[in-house]
Order: C-alpha cells, then sequence, then structure tokens
C-alpha cells in the first residue's frame, strides 16, 4: 500500500515535468486495482505534482537572468502588460490564488505554463503550494470518483 503511494508519487513527479506522462490515467489504474485507498492516492498524486511543479515555479523565478527574456520584457508592450497586471492583483491575492486554482483544477491553461508565470511573478510560494495542492486534490478526487463509479458499472 504504502510502496504504491511512493511509486504514485513519482509518477506524479515525473509527470509534472515531462506533460507527455499522463498522471490521470496512471492514478485511474491505481484506482481500480484496488491496492490503495482512493485518499492516499489522490495524496501522494497531489504531493508528488507539486513537487515536479516547483522546478517550473522556481526556473519561472530565475526567468529573467536569461539575456533574451530581460531584452524582450523591455519591450513598451512587454512592460504596458506587467502594468496591468500589476494593477489587477495589487491588494488582491484572492485574484492570482483563483486563477492559480482554476488552472490546477482545470487545467487550462497548463498548470506548468502557470506554475512558471507564477514564478516570474514573484507570487508567494506559500500561495502557489497551497493552490497548486488543492486545486490538483481535486482533480485526481474527481478522476479517482469517476474511476471507480464506471467500474461500479460492471
Amino acid at each position: 500500500m504504502w510502496l504504491d503511494s511512493f511509486g504514485i508519487a513519482g509518477c506524479a513527479v515525473a509527470s509534472a515535468l515531462v506533460p507527455i506522462i499522463n498522471i490521470e490515467a496512471i492514478i485511474a489504474l491505481a484506482a481500480s486495482q484496488d491496492r490503495a485507498p482512493g485518499w492516499l492516492i489522490v495524496a501522494a498524486a497531489a504531493i508528488g505534482q507539486m513537487v515536479g511543479k516547483l522546478f517550473w515555479y522556481y526556473g519561472g523565478r530565475e526567468l529573467d537572468r536569461f539575456a533574451f527574456v530581460s531584452r524582450r520584457m523591455q519591450r513598451p508592450r512587454a512592460r504596458a502588460a506587467m502594468v496591468r497586471w500589476q494593477a489587477r492583483t495589487e491588494g488582491r491575492p484572492w485574484f492570482t490564488a483563483g486563477l492559480l486554482l482554476v488552472s490546477a483544477v482545470a487545467g487550462i491553461p497548463p498548470y506548468a505554463v502557470m506554475a512558471v508565470v507564477a514564478g516570474a511573478l514573484r507570487v508567494r510560494l506559500p500561495v502557489f503550494l497551497l493552490t497548486g495542492l488543492v486545486g490538483r486534490a481535486l482533480r485526481f478526487w474527481a478522476v479517482v470518483g469517476g474511476m471507480t463509479t464506471v467500474q461500479s458499472w460492471w
């Protein structure tokens, strides 16, 4: 049971780093085999995903070190976009948290992209981790719940 959850967490980290690996399929398969409880599968997958997304987040925080990114950010259009974003989010941390939560649950835009953007915009780490963990857990709970519902039909 615990070994399965460590394997799921490892697959979730790999899935967070290499988006072509589908963690939803992996947890659906794990849930269908009844070797671990659903809550453990969801927790392992959500924690593993957030460990992997931390790499994207910290990569986004270091984006300004690249010369081509710095040059693009000096353009008037990019500066205007940053000013608009700061004006929208100033004093409203719930706005950023809401965007991150929607992305973590729905996957639109992809959460790896949002992790890089959150890092580049210097979103506070606790906000990023909490919204991502809750959002990913809700998403994975829906996958596990859907799998067990479909499995009960047969």
